[in-house]
């Protein structure tokens, strides 16, 4: 009884007001104090211990101040730049463009609400301004800040291996196929769309057509080629196994350095708001993850493993419902929790009862990932949406915004359903790189 009572307990707090890692915190304390005592602290700061000392823990606050120095250095500028004279000229050429520079920039970032933020500011004047559709500028932006989730590295990634126990560099190789296949679905959506209503994404392009060749090779040699450079170092210091997570985000962290300092915005003062914003982020997760732990533990001594098998049929769930049943706990958690929140609760309770049922934990979890960025995207609660609201004018009303993800939610859950129907899309390649 005391198992069940813990998730309404959590959630009448969220709705209160109470941020996520507080509520998780109480109703943790408060339902483990009647069973622990005052030994409460002492039985729980083990394996508190345990999970946040982790060496592959520190890989989340490198990874965050690589994508804060970048965000701040003028990268998705110069991305967004770089991508305008190549792609600009086609039919939703700047929608098409900002879906580009979002996968790259997202590459180097790992961090979702930022990413969202920051090509918002830069895409919606021009489209705008272009005629594009309130809609699908609505749709491209979430979108493409929506892919941080799902393009490596990834910091949900990091958290989601660390705590489900999954190698993190297999995770992160998992994800890179299912992730350029949704960009490919975003893209391909946006030029179908615009070449049968040329008036939602008029062609613009004149002033990239104008350029030349040496000029359009500039840009792209000064915007898009050190960030892949940098794409490339990390990611293929994971992928290759000459780095582990920890050493790549160093990596990743010093060349983003070295990036800033080449462009000229190095200063004491970008340095100063990169630490800022590292410390903030990664205090935050880490205070989810202490009352996600607190919460899990609490709930797994109070009966909660059992009350869940229970639920999902005392294990007589063939694997594919139980499947199913998991994922749509992640699609309406998404709703109201933020995704470090869900990777702490339901991971813990998911991974014993999956393992029984003999399911792959690596491809499982880039289900749960996309999972995870499907939530993020869809109305009526949708994140992105929130996020959206901050950096839109006020001619991109809500209306606008829901109407305008839908399309791209569906190529979110095409993309759900290709990696449940075919499971090599996240197990190939990371046993491809295994056999190297």
């Amino acid at each position: 009884m005391n198992a069940a009572l813990m998730f309404p307990a959590l959630f009448g707090l969220v709705f209160l007001g109470v941020p996520v890692s507080f509520s998780l915190i109480v109703v943790g304390a408060g339902f483990g104090l009647p069973f622990f005592g005052a030994t409460l602290g002492q039985q729980l700061l083990g394996r508190l211990l345990e999970v946040a000392s982790g060496f592959a823990f520190a890989s989340v606050p490198a990874f965050i101040f690589m994508g804060a120095l970048l965000e701040r250095a003028g990268i998705a500028e110069r991305l967004f730049a770089a991508m305008r004279v190549w792609l600009g000229a086609l039919p939703g050429g700047l929608a098409v463009a900002t879906i580009a520079m979002a996968a790259v920039f997202a590459a180097t970032t790992g961090i979702i609400g930022a990413v969202e933020v920051v090509i918002g500011m830069m895409a919606i004047g021009p489209m705008l301004r272009a005629g594009y559709d309130r809609g699908l500028i609505a749709g491209t932006i979430t979108s493409g800040g929506s892919l941080g989730t799902i393009i490596p590295p990834s910091v949900t990634c990091v958290i989601y291996g660390l705590i489900a126990q999954v190698p993190v560099g297999d995770l992160l190789a998992g994800i890179l196929l299912p992730g350029l296949l949704m960009v490919a679905l975003f893209l391909a959506y946006i030029l179908g769309r615009c070449i049968l209503r040329p008036q939602d994404g008029p062609v613009t392009g004149l002033e990239e057509r104008g350029q030349g060749i040496v000029a359009k090779l500039a840009i792209t040699l000064s915007g898009l080629v050190p960030a892949a450079l940098l794409i490339a170092a990390v990611l293929g210091s994971i992928f290759w196994g000459i780095a582990s997570p920890t050493e790549a985000a160093a990596v990743g962290a010093l060349g983003a350095a070295l990036l800033a300092a080449a462009y000229g915005r190095l200063s004491a003062a970008l340095v100063r708001e990169a630490l800022e914003k590292t410390a903030t982020v990664t205090a935050m997760i880490m205070l989810i993850v202490f009352g996600g732990t607190l919460f899990s533990s609490v709930f797994y001594v109070h009966g909660g493993g059992a009350l869940i098998q229970s639920m999902v049929g005392g294990g007589q769930v063939s694997p594919t419902m139980l499947i199913t049943i998991f994922l749509g706990i992640v699609f309406l958690a998404g709703f109201v929790l933020d995704w470090a929140t869900i990777v702490l609760l339901c991971v813990p309770i998911f991974s014993p009862l999956l393992k029984t049922a003999g399911i792959d934990p690596l491809w499982f979890g880039v289900l749960v990932l996309v999972c995870i960025q499907t939530s993020y995207l869809t109305p009526p609660m949708a994140p992105a949406l929130f996020y959206l609201r901050g950096v839109a004018p006020p001619e991109i009303t809500y209306g606008d915004m829901c109407r305008g993800v839908i399309p791209f939610v569906i190529c979110q859950l095409i993309t759900l359903a290709a990696v449940a129907a075919f499971p090599w899309l996240a197990t190939w390649l990371p046993g491809s790189l295994k056999a190297f």
